[in-house]
């Protein structure tokens, strides 16, 4: 299985115009079912879409303000890190309880680092695939405040010290396609990295929905903006704005804090832990790349990895591979090498790392922080929450 995800990955990230020429001839023969796949899926969400549109399927309404954090590719966009920003903002600063509604798919990782992250706070943490259902019954239990009145939001903030244990705004994690629910705010997250692929829905590309898609949302953000040239960015801009020309698009970037041992989250040890070492990143996430970057940079004697399909559920030959590729690097150097992970692979399965025995694995935590371009600051951002407040 893993195999064919990687087989699926490979053609959906290469150019139509360039298959031929880069994709290996073993991937030739699953382009024509990719594409009859894909062709099948344009029709299912294009007729969902119009059910929607002339409401044959009901759509829910909570007393709260909705505010959609989702993307139109799979993997490696920066939903979850937004969501926890956008969560941290209004519990801390506005002084309002949120709600975070995810599906908890792939292991519940991301559901379960969240947990982690916001356990003895405010923020509540609602998981299951009708988030409508959920969304009752975190509502039923804890109650809920109306919306602010814009004229007096300034002023509660300022003068607000407590926060009321009512649910004051619903976060949807990975909520663009969730149609079933009205949003206030549709923001669409988008990989740097690799915005869009071959440009071709599921499965033949990594597209979701297509780009008119864009038409929907509020705001974009292009997360890993720190990790492209500035010509990259300003290619992915001119693709939204010719969908969507008012859209307002940011900019987004993991910054690194600091890492912890695996099996000790309370032990936070600096960045330059690693330094002059070498490492070995393991990842099961969206974007692998920008995570192995981010160890580059911390100045670690080599870097070496093994990257799996985002979510996956490392098995007992995982650990049989990475020991052997730890063994290898052990003969490399001289020396024991280091194993680093992301905080999501981590909590997919953190009973798993005491395989690794006696070599030490460090988890490194990295926060969202929204970068300063064409007047779309941190400020502004936060304002287009307050507006989807009002």
């Amino acid at each position: 299985m893993e195999k064919l995800r990687r087989i699926i990955n490979q053609i959906a990230y290469t150019p139509t115009s360039q298959s031929l020429s880069t994709l290996p001839p073993l991937h030739f023969p699953f382009i024509p079912l990719l594409f009859l796949s894909s062709s099948l899926y344009k029709l299912i969400i294009s007729f969902r879409h119009t059910l929607y549109h002339l409401n044959f399927i009901h759509k829910h309404r909570l007393p709260v303000p909705v505010i959609s954090v989702g993307n139109l590719t799979w993997g490696g966009n920066g939903k979850t890190p937004m969501v926890e920003f956008v969560a941290n903002w209004f519990a801390n600063e506005v002084r309002v309880s949120p709600l975070i509604l995810t599906r908890g798919y792939g292991g519940a990782d991301e559901a379960k680092m969240l947990q982690r992250h916001f356990n003895g706070t405010s923020v509540k943490i609602g998981v299951g695939a009708n988030r409508a259902a959920t969304a009752a019954s975190f509502l039923n239990k804890h109650g809920f405040i109306y919306p602010f009145d814009i004229a007096c939001f300034e002023e509660s903030v300022q003068k607000s010290r407590v926060v009321s244990e009512k649910i004051g705004v619903a976060i949807l994690d990975d909520g663009m396609q969730h149609k079933s629910m009205f949003r206030d705010l549709e923001i669409v997250m988008v990989n740097a990295l690799s915005p869009w692929g071959n440009c071709h829905l599921l499965p033949y590309g990594p597209l979701r929905e297509p780009l008119t898609s864009f038409n929907r949302a509020d705001a974009a953000v292009i997360h890993h903006a720190d990790m492209v040239p500035e010509e990259s960015l300003s290619i992915i801009e001119s693709e939204i704005l010719d969908v969507n020309r008012f859209l307002p698009i940011y900019l987004s970037a993991m910054t690194p804090s600091h890492f912890f041992k695996a099996g000790n989250t309370s032990c936070q040890l600096r960045l330059g832990v690693i330094y002059g070492k070498s490492v070995l990143c393991v990842s099961a996430i969206g974007s692998p790349s920008s995570f192995v970057q981010k160890i580059e940079k911390m100045g670690p004697l080599y870097v070496d990895r093994l990257d799996y399909s985002d979510h996956h559920q490392f098995q007992e030959e995982d650990i049989k591979m990475i020991k052997a590729r730890l063994e290898y690097l052990s003969y490399k150097f001289g020396s024991k090498p280091t194993i680093v992970m992301t905080e999501k692979d981590y909590d997919r399965d953190s009973k798993i790392l005491g395989g690794f025995d006696p070599y030490d694995v460090l988890v490194l935590c990295c926060k969202l922080r929204i970068l300063n371009h064409s007047g779309c600051s941190e400020d502004s951002f936060k304002k287009l929450l307050i507006r989807s407040m009002c």
